[in-house]
């Protein structure tokens, strides 16, 4: 049905992937439109589907978190879950920093993991109890470091500052599309998570901060 939540799965180790595939395409609401094994076919996959999730492991040849950084970069429409047996606190920072939505353990129980993929699709994320202090306290420390802030626009990644500044020029969706080689769909949710990081409510505004900011350096 084309209602359902499509996911793709990223895993090296091929009985877990298919087993893990069987799992979540098994219920109602998702569907499994990928499977891949390398941090390039995790990459690939996700910008051929464009896939509502992607769960990646860490430990996969490339590098999950390298995998991650790209995707979403690349493919902000779609919503990265790491599932992984790492409970290293480097990973799991590491991992929310870049822009995963859920960081799992692979220990999860069946259901609980569809639960927390319908959590992550209506917009939530997830922490492992057990890491979440590791995770506060990191946020505290990095909150104590930040008082300062530069510039609003340090907040947004390489890629949302050419969108922002191009909007700031003047140019429209479809034009920053054909500037960046970008779809105008995928500049849309680019723009919709510049708006969110600025804490703006709309282009102009969005525009009138970048400009403003501009002038300053």
């Amino acid at each position: 049905m084309s209602d359902k939540i499509h996911v793709v799965i990223a895993d090296d180790h091929t009985l877990f992937r298919e087993g893990l595939a069987g799992i979540i395409g098994g219920t109602e609401d998702f569907e499994v439109v990928g499977q891949g094994g390398t941090m390039e076919e995790a990459v690939q996959l996700a910008r051929d589907l464009l896939p509502d999730i992607i769960l990646l492991d860490i430990d996969m040849p490339g590098g999950g978190l390298e995998a991650a950084r790209i995707v979403a970069e690349e493919c902000p429409v779609t919503r990265i879950v790491v599932l992984t047996s790492s409970e290293e606190d480097d990973h799991l920072i590491g991992a929310l920093k870049i822009g995963a939505r859920a960081y799992i353990l692979k220990g999860v129980a069946a259901r609980e993991l569809i639960r927390i993929l319908h959590a992550v699709w209506a917009g939530e994320s997830y922490v492992p109890p057990m890491l979440a202090a590791s995770l506060l306290l990191e946020m505290r420390e990095a909150h104590s470091q930040q008082k300062q802030t530069a510039s609003p626009l340090d907040e947004l990644t390489p890629r949302e500052r050419g969108i922002l500044e191009s909007l700031a020029a003047g140019l429209s969706n479809k034009e920053i599309g054909e500037k960046l080689f970008l779809s105008e769909k995928t500049v849309k949710h680019y723009m919709t998570n510049i708006l969110q990081k600025l804490q703006v409510r709309n282009r102009v505004e969005a525009a009138l901060l970048a400009q403003k900011e501009m002038k300053k350096s």
